[in-house]
């Protein structure tokens, strides 16, 4: 199979994707779709594992010094929250100095908003 041919049947399968994670609601979509499915999983038959995985210990470890080990719930509330609120933190930013919070009349309500 030729590189070229190889390339086609890739991007058979990633074109929708791509096409999809476009558009800026793909993020919202994924995020109604995925607190969706972890309600139901929640209350279903099935919510022992779902308690077991959210409170699976995970350990990171550097060395002996270095041990930090908590449950998937409290990685997941602390860790990726501050990646959250950074990237969230970015956005704001890139808004007010080049986007169309740039003018105080505009930005004024969201800042009081957010505060």
């Amino acid at each position: 199979m030729s590189v070229k041919k190889a390339t086609r049947v890739f991007d058979v399968f990633t074109d929708p994707f791509q096409r999809f994670f476009q558009t800026e609601a793909s993020s919202g979509i994924l995020l109604i779709m995925a607190t969706v499915i972890a309600l139901f999983w929640a209350n279903s038959p099935w919510s022992g594992l779902y308690d077991k995985i959210i409170n699976y210990k995970l350990t990171f470890q550097l060395g002996e010094l270095f041990i930090i080990s908590k449950s998937l719930l409290l990685w997941v509330n602390d860790g990726l929250m501050a990646i959250f609120f950074f990237v969230v933190g970015l956005e704001i930013k890139r808004e007010i100095l080049t986007g169309e919070l740039s003018d105080i009349k505009q930005a004024s309500m969201p800042v009081i908003a957010a505060v």
